[in-house]
């Protein structure tokens, strides 16, 4: 049930959040901004976010969610493994911004009900992501496109990767089939969102963000089927379009798949493996496996980890590993629970999506896009608020003045 008394300012906090998690790394911008600058802005969002959510529940009003208590627990792992300071005193830092991003969703479960206000919000403010991206593009395509990237889409005017780039627009274009899908907005609209991030998705070559919207996708329409009569003839046209595709445009896709790389470099998931055998082979105390080295930049021996169980198994131990599974199978176990509907859809595309790209992606033992989805999976997945009655007390006649108790006259 969607309400209609949530503040409009908790769109803002939705978008400082957004804004934070961007990062501060990536390609090189038409402007360069100094990564300090950068580093700023995005704090200053987190902590911006923050003040205003606490500003519209200052009575701090908050709804049950196992995923933000899960976040909690893992934020405790966090500040225990950082505070050997292995780190160094920048783990601390990412704790502080860990324990912020946490609060803010605190905060925020006081509207979490089931609706769709936060997706709404969701696709807002990726879409105004994928615009400055686009805009770079139009300004400066040499720079969008550079070489060193191998050609692939990247930030130009802020400094986003291609990965980044693809995870956004997989995501938005996601939930917007699956709001159109649900009737919840209109063709033109949808095409206005879906068109462009598919070019952009396209133009990074990211396979992790195409599988992820796929498999998402048919996961999605696949709860609605046995409910939806426009689930099932979507499912139907997607099938019979990714047939034509796949005999009439196999060696384009193929080509567009493998991005120009050996074989032996995609088999090693381009040179990702090496780090993870390495990352798995390095001697560790008994404290170190339980609760990782502290929170760093997701990489091991200057090269990045790509991975989000390594990651965390890296810097927050097997407890930390324990936390994150145990986040996913609580968001998929209440999807699966939940009756056929629009929103457990939504939720379960999210999930999926996260789920898959954590494979390739690191993100989920930190504040990131990743936990950011699936904070917005949670609030799907909440049930709805009970109604403040507005009923006023009985009263009873002894208690009405005189002229006030008529009798009716015929």
């Amino acid at each position: 049930m969607e309400t209609d008394r949530t503040p409009k300012i908790i769109g803002t906090v939705w978008g400082l959040l957004v804004l934070n998690t961007l990062g501060s790394a990536g390609a090189k911008t038409i402007v360069p901004l100094p990564r300090s600058l950068i580093q700023m802005v995005t704090m200053g969002a987190l902590v911006a976010a923050f003040t205003l959510a606490l500003v519209v529940n200052l009575r701090l009003r908050i709804r049950p969610s196992a995923y933000v208590f899960l976040l909690t627990l893992l934020l405790a792992t966090s500040v225990i493994s950082s505070a050997h300071l292995e780190s160094g005193f920048g783990a601390l830092f990412r704790c502080f911004r860990l324990a912020l991003f946490v609060g803010t969703l605190w905060l925020l479960t006081r509207w979490w009900d089931g609706g769709l206000t936060f997706v709404r919000h969701h696709i807002r403010m990726y879409f105004a992501v994928l615009g400055s991206v686009a805009a770079g593009l139009v300004v400066s395509p040499g720079a969008a496109l550079p070489d060193l990237y191998g050609g692939r889409l990247v930030g130009a005017l802020w400094p986003l990767t291609p990965p980044q780039i693809g995870q956004y627009a997989a995501v938005i274009t996601g939930l917007t089939v699956l709001l159109l899908m649900g009737g919840r907005t209109d063709r033109t609209s949808a095409a206005v969102v879906i068109v462009p991030s598919l070019v952009l998705l396209g133009l990074t070559h990211t396979r992790t963000a195409t599988l992820g919207l796929l498999v998402g996708l048919a996961l999605a329409i696949g709860s609605l089927l046995l409910t939806s009569t426009a689930a099932r003839r979507f499912f139907t046209w997607a099938v019979l379009c990714a047939t034509v595709a796949a005999v009439g445009f196999a060696s384009v896709l193929q080509a567009w798949f493998l991005r120009g790389q050996s074989k032996e470099n995609f088999s090693s998931l381009t040179g990702r493996a090496k780090v993870w055998d390495a990352l798995l082979a390095a001697p560790r105390t008994t404290g170190e496996q339980l609760f990782g080295v502290g929170l760093g930049d997701k990489s091991f021996g200057g090269l990045p980890i790509d991975d989000s169980w390594l990651a965390v198994y890296n810097e927050q131990g097997l407890i930390g590993v324990c936390l994150v599974a145990a986040f996913l199978v609580v968001l998929g176990g209440v999807a699966l629970l939940r009756p056929p509907s629009l929103q457990r859809a939504c939720a379960i595309f999210l999930i999926s999506y996260c789920a898959l790209a954590s494979y390739t992606e690191a993100g989920l033992g930190d504040a990131s896009p990743y936990l950011l989805h699936l904070a917005l999976a949670a609030s799907l997945l909440a049930a709805p608020a009970e109604p403040t009655s507005l009923a006023l007390p009985d009263v009873t006649r002894r208690h009405v003045p005189r002229w006030a108790q008529r009798t009716e006259v015929r």
